[in-house]
Protein backbone atom coordinates (compact mmCIF):
# COMPACT_ATOMS: atom_id res chain seq x y z
CA UNK A 1 0.00 0.00 0.00
CA UNK A 2 2.87 2.39 0.69
CA UNK A 3 4.32 1.95 -2.49
CA UNK A 4 1.70 2.74 -4.45
CA UNK A 5 1.14 5.99 -2.47
CA UNK A 6 4.73 6.87 -2.88
CA UNK A 7 4.68 6.23 -6.72
CA UNK A 8 1.49 7.95 -7.58
CA UNK A 9 3.32 10.91 -4.71
CA UNK A 10 6.70 10.80 -7.58
CA UNK A 11 3.99 10.89 -10.47
CA UNK A 12 2.03 13.87 -8.90
CA UNK A 13 5.52 15.75 -7.84
CA UNK A 14 7.15 14.92 -11.35
CA UNK A 15 4.30 16.96 -13.25
CA UNK A 16 4.33 19.50 -10.73
CA UNK A 17 8.21 19.90 -12.31
CA UNK A 18 7.24 19.38 -15.50
CA UNK A 19 4.68 22.20 -15.18
CA UNK A 20 7.36 24.67 -13.56
CA UNK A 21 9.68 23.80 -16.51
CA UNK A 22 6.86 24.53 -19.04
CA UNK A 23 6.09 28.05 -17.32
CA UNK A 24 9.76 28.76 -17.72
CA UNK A 25 10.34 27.81 -20.68
CA UNK A 26 7.47 30.06 -22.01
CA UNK A 27 9.03 33.53 -20.23
CA UNK A 28 11.43 35.21 -21.09
CA UNK A 29 13.84 32.76 -19.44
CA UNK A 30 15.33 35.35 -16.98
CA UNK A 31 16.38 33.86 -13.72
CA UNK A 32 13.67 33.83 -10.97
CA UNK A 33 13.60 36.18 -8.39
CA UNK A 34 13.49 39.68 -7.96
CA UNK A 35 15.49 42.00 -10.68
CA UNK A 36 16.06 45.84 -10.93
CA UNK A 37 14.17 47.80 -13.76
CA UNK A 38 15.73 47.03 -17.25
CA UNK A 39 17.15 43.67 -16.66
CA UNK A 40 19.76 42.27 -14.56
CA UNK A 41 23.09 44.40 -13.96
CA UNK A 42 24.76 45.99 -11.49
CA UNK A 43 21.81 47.88 -9.03
CA UNK A 44 24.26 49.84 -6.85
CA UNK A 45 25.59 53.53 -8.16
CA UNK A 46 27.70 56.04 -7.26
CA UNK A 47 26.08 59.74 -6.96
CA UNK A 48 28.46 60.81 -9.69
CA UNK A 49 26.82 58.08 -12.09
CA UNK A 50 23.01 59.48 -10.62
CA UNK A 51 23.88 63.17 -11.31
CA UNK A 52 25.03 61.65 -14.74
CA UNK A 53 22.29 59.57 -15.59
CA UNK A 54 20.03 62.81 -14.54
CA UNK A 55 21.94 65.35 -16.87
CA UNK A 56 21.45 63.01 -19.60
CA UNK A 57 17.67 62.79 -19.44
CA UNK A 58 17.61 66.99 -18.70
CA UNK A 59 20.29 67.42 -21.20
CA UNK A 60 19.29 64.64 -24.28
CA UNK A 61 16.19 63.11 -23.66
CA UNK A 62 13.49 66.21 -22.49
CA UNK A 63 14.94 68.44 -25.60
CA UNK A 64 15.36 65.84 -27.86
CA UNK A 65 11.46 64.38 -27.03
CA UNK A 66 10.33 67.95 -27.23
CA UNK A 67 12.09 68.23 -30.85
CA UNK A 68 10.64 64.93 -32.12
CA UNK A 69 7.29 65.93 -30.75
CA UNK A 70 7.52 69.44 -32.25
CA UNK A 71 8.55 67.62 -35.67
CA UNK A 72 5.87 65.70 -35.69
CA UNK A 73 3.34 67.70 -35.28
CA UNK A 74 4.42 70.04 -37.88
CA UNK A 75 3.93 66.95 -40.40
CA UNK A 76 0.81 65.59 -38.66
CA UNK A 77 -0.98 69.19 -39.18
CA UNK A 78 0.63 69.35 -42.47
CA UNK A 79 -1.06 66.07 -43.28
CA UNK A 80 -4.66 66.70 -41.90
CA UNK A 81 -4.81 70.30 -43.34
CA UNK A 82 -4.14 67.84 -47.04
CA UNK A 83 -6.68 65.61 -46.10
CA UNK A 84 -9.17 68.38 -44.97
CA UNK A 85 -12.62 67.33 -46.40
CA UNK A 86 -11.60 63.75 -46.11
CA UNK A 87 -12.19 60.80 -43.22
CA UNK A 88 -8.71 60.57 -42.81
CA UNK A 89 -8.27 64.12 -41.70
CA UNK A 90 -10.16 63.54 -38.22
CA UNK A 91 -8.89 60.44 -37.99
CA UNK A 92 -5.25 62.51 -37.93
CA UNK A 93 -6.52 64.01 -35.81
CA UNK A 94 -7.46 61.97 -32.99
CA UNK A 95 -4.22 60.23 -33.70
CA UNK A 96 -2.42 63.71 -32.90
CA UNK A 97 -3.91 64.33 -29.91
CA UNK A 98 -3.54 60.30 -28.32
CA UNK A 99 0.19 60.89 -29.14
CA UNK A 100 0.43 64.11 -27.57
CA UNK A 101 -0.91 62.21 -24.88
CA UNK A 102 1.50 59.83 -24.60
CA UNK A 103 4.32 62.57 -24.97
CA UNK A 104 3.33 64.37 -22.07
CA UNK A 105 3.11 61.08 -19.83
CA UNK A 106 6.56 60.40 -20.99
CA UNK A 107 7.70 63.67 -20.22
CA UNK A 108 6.77 63.80 -16.86
CA UNK A 109 7.79 60.16 -16.32
CA UNK A 110 11.23 61.71 -18.03
CA UNK A 111 11.18 64.53 -15.22
CA UNK A 112 10.40 62.02 -12.35
CA UNK A 113 12.89 60.00 -12.91
CA UNK A 114 15.39 62.47 -13.11
CA UNK A 115 14.07 64.14 -9.74
CA UNK A 116 14.26 60.60 -7.99
CA UNK A 117 18.04 60.15 -9.38
CA UNK A 118 19.02 64.19 -7.89
CA UNK A 119 17.51 63.04 -4.70
CA UNK A 120 18.69 59.64 -4.25
CA UNK A 121 22.12 60.49 -3.09
CA UNK A 122 20.83 63.16 -1.01
CA UNK A 123 18.53 60.45 0.57
CA UNK A 124 21.14 57.54 0.92
CA UNK A 125 23.80 60.18 2.46
CA UNK A 126 20.90 61.68 5.00
CA UNK A 127 20.23 58.28 5.90
CA UNK A 128 23.61 57.59 6.24
CA UNK A 129 24.26 60.24 8.77
CA UNK A 130 21.24 59.44 10.93
CA UNK A 131 22.16 55.49 11.34
CA UNK A 132 25.79 57.55 12.32
CA UNK A 133 24.36 59.39 14.78
CA UNK A 134 22.09 56.27 16.20
CA UNK A 135 25.40 54.49 16.74
CA UNK A 136 27.21 57.19 18.15
CA UNK A 137 26.21 57.53 21.74
CA UNK A 138 26.77 53.30 21.61
CA UNK A 139 30.15 54.44 20.58
CA UNK A 140 30.69 57.00 23.13
CA UNK A 141 29.02 54.65 26.06
CA UNK A 142 31.29 51.82 25.32
CA UNK A 143 34.78 54.66 25.68
CA UNK A 144 33.22 55.30 29.50
CA UNK A 145 32.76 51.49 30.18
CA UNK A 146 36.89 50.88 29.06
CA UNK A 147 35.74 48.43 26.38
Amino acid sequence: MSGDFDRERGRSLSGVAAERVDMRLNGTGAPAGPLAPGGPGTFASTPAEKTAAANTIETELEPNTKTATEHADEATNTAVKGFEGWDTAPGLKKVADTWDKHVKVLMGRLGSEKSALRGASGLFVRNDIGLGDQFRPIGSQSKLNGL
